[in-house]
C-alpha cells in the first residue's frame, strides 16, 4: 500500500492529537479560526509524508503545526493585522478543548487573554518557545529539534520571552472564583445604573479599558485612567433602542470563564454579540477587554449554543 495515501488508522491517528495540536496552534497565534486553519494544513502534509519514516508522529506534528504558525506570524498580512494597537486575541468559552493543557499556574496562564496579548511583543521564535515550554512542557533539546536551533539558542529566547512577558505583566495572585463573580456582578450593577463613584472603586489607579470598537474602528479603542475608564463603561452599559437595534434584539448578559478570566457574555437568542473580561489584580479590577467584532466571537458562539449557561446577570437588557 502506497504510505502517503490516507487510511483509517492513520487518519484516526491524526485525530487522537488534533485536539493538542489546535491548543498548540490557538496559544501561538491567538485565532481559533487561524489555528484551525494550522491544523488542517498539518493534516494534508500528514496525508501526503511517507509515514512510514516518521518514527514519532506527535513529534513530526508539533514541528510541523508550529512551523506553519511561525509562517503566519512572519507573514506580511500578519504583521499588519497585528500592528500594536490593533489587535486583541480571540476569547474563547472555558472548556473549550482548544484552551488545552491547563494542569499548573503556567498551563492556565499561557492561555490567559492577558499572556496572550502581551506575547504581540514577541519575536515569532521567542514565542514559539515560549509556548512550548511554559504551556507544554518541552525540554530545550526537543525546542531545539522542533524549531532547527541549538539548545543555547532556546534557552536564550525562553530567557528573553519570560523577561518581556514579566515586565509588562499585571502581577496578582490567582483570582477565587466566588470573589471574582461578585466584582464582576458590582461592576455591571454599577455600570448600568450609572454609578460612577462605585465604578472607580471597583478599578485599580492604573486601571485601562480597550475596546476592538466592534470591529469598525482602524485601531483598538483604549482609556487609560479609572475615570475614563468609569464613563466609558457607564456610557456603554446604559441600554438604548440604538444599542438594541444595533444588537438586533434585546441582550441578555451572561456571567462566564473565558479563557479562564471572569467575563461578561452579552447573548441574543444563541448569537453572542459581545463579551467583556477583567484582569483582577489584588481585589480590583486592572484590565477591561471589550470584544465585539463579529469575526472574534464564531467559535465562542458555537460554543455557547452547546453551553447551559446560569441565569443571566439581566435577563433583558
Amino acid at each position: 500500500m502506497d504510505s502517503t495515501v490516507s487510511d483509517p488508522f492513520d487518519t484516526h491517528r491524526f485525530e487522537l492529537g488534533r485536539n493538542r495540536l489546535a491548543a498548540l496552534a490557538y496559544r501561538l497565534l491567538g485565532s481559533a479560526v487561524d489555528a484551525e486553519d494550522a491544523v488542517q494544513d498539518a493534516f494534508l502534509r500528514w496525508q501526503a509524508a511517507d509515514r512510514r519514516r516518521i518514527e514519532v508522529p506527535e513529534a513530526w506534528l508539533t514541528k510541523v503545526v508550529t512551523n506553519l504558525c511561525l509562517d503566519r506570524l512572519r507573514s506580511a498580512q500578519a504583521r499588519r493585522e497585528r500592528s500594536v494597537g490593533a489587535w486583541l486575541p480571540e476569547p474563547l468559552l472555558d472548556g473549550d478543548p482548544m484552551l488545552g493543557p491547563a494542569d499548573t499556574f503556567e498551563q492556565r496562564e499561557s492561555v490567559s487573554l492577558a499572556v496572550l496579548t502581551l506575547m504581540e511583543r514577541l519575536s515569532p521564535v521567542e514565542r514559539a518557545v515560549y509556548v512550548l515550554r511554559e504551556a507544554f512542557s518541552y525540554g530545550h533539546a526537543e525546542i531545539a529539534e522542533i524549531l532547527d536551533l541549538s539548545e543555547s539558542a532556546s534557552q536564550q529566547h525562553l530567557h528573553r520571552a519570560r523577561q518581556r512577558v514579566t515586565a509588562a505583566r499585571r502581577h496578582g495572585a490567582e483570582v477565587d472564583r466566588a470573589a471574582a463573580r461578585r466584582i464582576v456582578e458590582e461592576f455591571l450593577a454599577a455600570a448600568s445604573s450609572g454609578r460612577t463613584d462605585r465604578l472607580v472603586a471597583l478599578l485599580t489607579d492604573d486601571a485601562t479599558a480597550i475596546s476592538d470598537g466592534a470591529g469598525l474602528a482602524a485601531k483598538l479603542l483604549r482609556f487609560d485612567t479609572p475615570q475614563r475608564v468609569a464613563a466609558v463603561a457607564r456610557a456603554g452599559f446604559k441600554p438604548t433602542p440604538a444599542k438594541r437595534r444595533l444588537a438586533g434584539g434585546t441582550p441578555a448578559i451572561h456571567y462566564a470563564l473565558l479563557n479562564g478570566t471572569p467575563a461578561i457574555v452579552t447573548v441574543v437568542g444563541d448569537q453572542v454579540v459581545g463579551s467583556v473580561t477583567f484582569d483582577l489584580v489584588d481585589g480590583k479590577i486592572a484590565t477591561v477587554r471589550g470584544i465585539a467584532a463579529p469575526a472574534r466571537l464564531t467559535r465562542l458562539t458555537e460554543a455557547w449554543r452547546r453551553h447551559e449557561p446560569d441565569t443571566p446577570l439581566i435577563a433583558e437588557w
